[in-house]
């Protein structure tokens, strides 16, 4: 593999939080940086877990394999 195809595909590492809210559950998803990468809420900790677990799993977007 050339250094160019390894930088591409470079592990990133994201953290997440969930919060209970009066309406539901709110999570956001951070990158190594700390900024938001994604966020949102669900009615309950079930759903909102599994939204974090989606994002999780996404591929990288053009924008982040650039970063």
């Amino acid at each position: 593999m050339s250094r160019e195809t390894e930088a591409m595909h470079e592990v990133r590492s994201f953290a997440y939080s969930l919060s209970q809210r009066e309406d539901g559950w709110a999570w956001c998803v951070y990158d190594e940086d700390g900024v938001t990468v994604a966020d949102g809420a669900h009615a309950s900790r079930d759903a909102a877990q599994a939204a974090v677990d989606r994002m999780l799993r996404r591929p990288p977007s053009s924008e982040q394999a650039a970063a």
